[in-house]
């Protein structure tokens, strides 16, 4: 992942942690395997994170490189690729300020990372990075979220109950708490998140907190970021299934070519 410039401690310091919250969480990882899969050329993944997409992407017979600012990530990454028999190369970078020295057919951004880019100039520095690294005719695809009213108009400092999942290795139940406030004219969301871990008691035994923010992308201003980047050709959708965006509670799924 990208967290965004901050001294606080960040979701993304603890790959095996984050593993915990998003195991089976299969968001996205289907369509980004096809694509993979059908790509005619190697494919590289930015903010791969601890590998959620890599992986499977690998197992489909795909040719994947992976990015992520998170040394704790791509530890954790390299390990379950080790236990597969993969050995991707992986690159330590900021999405926005890369330089790889290879050129790829396929480029994913997953899992809503896009929104890590805190500013327009780092969105178009990290669409202009993408291009400059794709093949003639490559593709770039990536998902973010649309800023519906039921999102963005949230009330302030609401804590939120994300998710709850039991540790695999020590059986405690650990729960995810989002406390969100949000600067509607900049666009930006800043996140409190709070990991207790639950003994069979029901005592809050340790208790992680961090924080991040991120910046949310109408639909329009999406279309001129990328042509701004100098992107040919690009298609907005709703849905990984590639149907309109004419929802504000859809997704918004981004394909762009050079």
């Amino acid at each position: 992942m990208n967290a965004g410039s901050s001294d606080a401690a960040s979701p993304f310091d603890d790959g095996d942690l984050y593993d915990v919250l998003v195991a089976g969480f299969s968001y996205g990882i289907e369509p980004y395997v096809a694509l993979a899969r059908a790509a005619a050329g190697p494919v590289l993944e930015i903010a791969c994170g601890t590998g959620r997409v890599t992986l499977p992407c690998l197992q489909a017979g795909a040719d994947v490189d992976g990015l992520d600012l998170s040394p704790a990530m791509l530890s954790t990454l390299r390990v379950k690729a080790a236990a597969l028999g993969f050995s991707p190369t992986l690159y330590q970078a900021d999405m926005s300020d890369f330089r790889l020295p290879r050129r790829y057919a396929l480029i994913l951004i997953t899992f809503n990372a896009f929104i890590h880019n805190l500013t327009q100039e780092a969105q178009i520095r990290c669409l202009q990075r993408c291009r400059e690294h794709l093949e003639p005719g490559g593709m770039l695809a990536f998902d973010t979220y649309f800023p519906s009213l039921a999102i963005i108009g949230a009330p302030q400092h609401s804590r939120v109950l994300e998710g709850e999942t039991k540790h695999p290795r020590t059986g405690e139940v650990i729960r995810l708490y989002d406390t969100r406030s949000f600067d509607r004219v900049e666009q930006i969301q800043h996140s409190l998140n709070e990991v207790e871990a639950v003994d069979a008691a029901g005592n809050v035994r340790t208790l992680q907190r961090s924080e991040f923010r991120v910046r949310w992308v109408y639909k329009a201003e999406m279309a001129l970021l990328l042509r701004a980047a100098g992107f040919a050709r690009w298609e907005i959708h709703g849905a990984f299934e590639r149907r309109p965006l004419t929802e504000e509670t859809d997704d918004m799924i981004v394909h762009a070519w050079t």
